[in-house]
């Protein structure tokens, strides 16, 4: 299609779909667990169907290997978390709070990398707890435990998704391939195989009970996995950071108006105040240091 010859268009084509991924969990009537499964081995099976039919090589490094192998620890993590996380208190603020990531990687730019933190960075952190305190409510002894847990399962879910993004990133670090398909195809059947695992000793059923959780199932796996992560992931060398970061943005923001118009999310003025200054302050906490292009 010519229109996704655009980077930007494919930038946010892809933070739209990956938007999505809170909705098919909400949609489908299977425990957690089994849909992190889908979503992993439909994504990675059509990643890596993808590298065999364009006859790409498919060998990596030991180095890398051991790398993928933490990154996909982490990623199994934030599906695990996340997923319950979602039906806990709904795919709008738990991919808020999964976006907190951004906090985390500043915070390992600072221990791991002495990474001095911007003022604008200083600036996101009160910014963020303010707007989740808002969202929330700044009692919590008054929450019911299952919202407390779905608030922790999501901060959770941030702290993994940053370690996975940190583990890739050293396993990309000498890659001569622009896209990380191999890697992101590899990860996500490794974190299959890891789900699987997990669900047998929760004594999970893997069973696909309806064919129409069979279809949100692949529209997860296939749209928001895997199609959505290569068109992001194509598009990040050819845009500016800027729009990188406004599409960071996307993804929470129409996380929210799905939980609103197709779950019927019951939203205050202050709780709307409350997620417009945590998605201003994941803006500031995500931008560079330079913002050219």
């Amino acid at each position: 299609m010519k229109i996704l010859a655009n980077a930007r268009v494919r930038l946010f084509a892809g933070a739209a779909l990956i938007s999505l991924s809170p909705v098919w969990v909400e949609l489908v009537s299977v425990p957690p667990t089994t849909s992190g499964v889908y979503r992993a081995l439909f994504g990675g099976a059509a990643l890596l169907i993808y590298l065999l039919i364009s006859r790409q090589s498919l060998r990596l490094p030991r180095p890398v290997w051991v790398l993928l192998l933490a990154a996909s620890v982490f990623f199994a993590l934030d599906l695990w978390f996340w997923h319950r996380s979602i039906n806990y208190i709904g795919p709008g603020l738990s991919t808020l709070l999964a976006n907190f990531q951004v906090f985390v990687m500043m915070l390992a730019g600072i221990v791991l990398y002495g990474q001095a933190p911007r003022p604008a960075q200083m600036i996101a952190v009160p910014l963020a707890l303010l707007g989740l305190g808002l969202i929330v409510g700044f009692d919590w002894s008054e929450l019911p435990a299952e919202y407390r847990l779905g608030v922790v399962f999501g901060l959770l879910t941030a702290v993994a998704y940053a370690s996975y993004m940190l583990s890739m990133r050293a396993a990309r670090k000498d890659a001569q391939d622009a896209l990380p398909i191999r890697e992101v195809a590899f990860m996500s059947l490794i974190v299959a195989a890891m789900l699987s695992v997990t669900a047998y000793v929760e004594g999970v059923s893997l069973v696909i009970p309806t064919m129409v959780d069979a279809g949100w199932l692949l529209g997860y796996g296939l749209l928001s996995h895997c199609v959505g992560m290569v068109l992001i992931a194509s598009s990040l060398p050819k845009v500016s950071t800027t729009e990188a970061g406004l599409a960071l943005l996307l993804q929470p923001i129409l996380s929210f108006i799905w939980d609103v118009l197709f779950f019927a999310r019951p939203v205050t003025a202050l709780e709307l105040l409350g997620a417009t200054i945590a998605l201003t302050a994941i803006y500031l906490g995500s931008r560079p240091a330079s913002n050219q292009g």
